[in-house]
């Protein structure tokens, strides 16, 4: 952490929100002269201030250390580029198509890598594809999601544990992908015919 930085980027947020000194201080119950001082690098918050500056200003610890939000480079938002978080928490869902840190529940989630023990079956029925798995749907362990996703389009379909091991989505064409979402083991990928 270096103070000069984190000084420089408290001083941005502040005055991205209009607030003076004073007012930040207030929220954060410290004195004016103490954001007076971390802005101007000549000391840091405390340790223990470092979750209440980035729940008020919107933004993580982790950029507040650093003094650097780090944006993501714009890129369109390229679905073939698409990311699936899972909060292990309370099971939001959570999708960037240009990188980036997301976190729910006071965590910071990470894109988990397929796993092999999860095998589908696909069968194209009609216009739509039958998927077909051999795993459990009980209460505590089951697919919570598949999301199939092409260059342009993403359709999401929401399971639930007290449905069969079997689901029928539209077939989407141009290099689709099949995403399933374990709620024991996380996310994994499968593949389409």
């Amino acid at each position: 952490m270096h103070d000069q930085d984190t000084g420089t980027l408290l001083r941005r947020l502040r005055l991205e929100r209009g607030w003076t000194q004073r007012q930040a201080a207030e929220l954060l119950g410290v004195s004016a002269q103490a954001v007076s001082k971390w802005e101007r690098g000549q000391g840091c918050p405390d340790v223990g201030m470092l979750p209440r500056l980035a729940k008020i200003f919107g933004v993580s610890v982790e950029g507040i250390l650093d003094g650097d939000l780090l944006p993501a480079a714009p890129d369109g938002g390229n679905m073939k580029k698409i990311q699936f978080y899972v909060c292990p928490d309370c099971g939001n869902i959570l999708t960037a198509a240009a990188g980036g840190q997301l976190a729910c529940c006071g965590r910071r989630l990470e894109v988990r890598s397929a796993d092999p023990d999860h095998a589908v079956t696909v069968q194209e029925v009609e216009e739509d594809w039958y998927v077909t798995f051999r795993h459990p749907m009980d209460k505590g362990h089951y697919i919570r999601f598949a999301a199939c996703v092409t260059p342009d389009r993403l359709l999401l379909a929401r399971l639930y544990p007290e449905q069969g091991s079997e689901f029928r989505i539209p077939q989407l064409r141009g290099g689709a992908k099949l995403y399933l979402c374990c709620s024991c083991h996380g996310l994994f990928q499968a593949k389409l015919p």
